[in-house]
C-alpha cells in the first residue's frame, strides 16, 4: 500500500500495519479492518483515523485480537538506543499458522537479544530506504540475522512520494538481485512457504 503500510487478509481477520495519512503521496482508500498496529506515533504511520471498525495495537505486549496472536517488542527508531528519534515496536503476528515480523521503522541492526525475542519467522517485513530507518545495507544484514523465508521490502523511495529516500533497488543490490517484477499481492499460507528465501516486491 505504501511505506510501512500492508494489508493482511487472514481466515478470521484482516491487520493493516502503519496507517498512512492523505498527505503522504499514496492514497489508503477506505479501509476497514479488524486490527491496526502502529510501530510509533509519526504521522505517516500512525494514521488509524483513516481506518474503520479496527482495534488499535500500538507498543510492547501481548495481544490476541480475531484469533490473531500479536506480540510488541521493543527496538528503536536510530543507532543509540532511541536518544535521536525516539522508540519502535517490532510486531510479531501469527496469522493461520503464518509468522509475519512487521519491523516498523527501526533504526538499527537487531542484536541478539532481539534476535531471539523474535525466534524463527516466516516473512519479513523491513525498511530499506534508509535516512530515518536502517539503510540497504543495514537491511540485507538484518534478512542475513533473521533468515525469513519471503522478505517483503517497504519504507523506499517512489514516485508517489516527495520523501528523501533511496529507491529499492539500491536494496536488490546490496542482495545480489536484479530488478523484480512487483505483484500486486502476496497469496501464501504455511503449505506454500518457499523453500529458499525470495524477495518480493509488492506494486505500490
Amino acid at each position: 500500500m505504501g511505506l510501512a503500510c500492508f494489508r493482511i487478509r487472514g481466515n478470521q481477520a484482516v491487520v493493516i500495519t502503519d496507517p498512512f495519512p492523505p498527505d503522504s503521496g499514496y492514497t489508503l482508500g477506505k479501509q476497514t479492518a479488524d486490527i491496526v498496529t502502529v510501530s510509533h506515533q509519526h504521522p505517516s504511520h500512525s494514521y488509524v483515523q483513516g481506518v474503520s471498525g479496527a482495534r488499535i495495537v500500538k507498543g510492547p505486549g501481548e495481544y490476541e485480537i480475531s484469533s490473531v496472536l500479536i506480540i510488541g517488542l521493543t527496538a528503536y527508531h536510530d543507532a543509540v538506543k532511541g536518544q535521536s528519534r525516539g522508540k519502535n515496536t517490532v510486531y510479531l503476528m501469527e496469522i493461520d499458522g503464518v509468522t509475519i515480523c512487521h519491523l516498523g521503522d527501526i533504526g538499527h541492526v537487531i542484536d541478539d537479544k532481539l534476535l531471539e525475542e523474535i525466534g524463527k519467522i516466516d516473512i519479513l517485513m523491513l525498511p530499506v530506504g534508509g535516512v530515518t530507518s536502517i539503510t540497504p545495507a543495514m537491511a540485507a544484514e538484518t534478512i542475513r540475522k533473521m533468515e525469513p523465508k519471503i522478505v517483503l521490502p517497504m519504507h523506499y523511495k517512489t514516485p508517489a512520494t516527495s520523501r528523501e529516500l533511496e529507491p529499492v533497488e539500491s536494496f536488490l543490490k546490496e542482495m545480489g538481485q536484479s530488478t523484480i517484477e512487483p505483484k500486486p499481492k502476496l497469496n501464501i499460507n504455511k503449505n506454500n512457504l518457499p523453500l529458499t528465501m525470495q524477495v518480493v516486491i509488492l506494486s505500490i
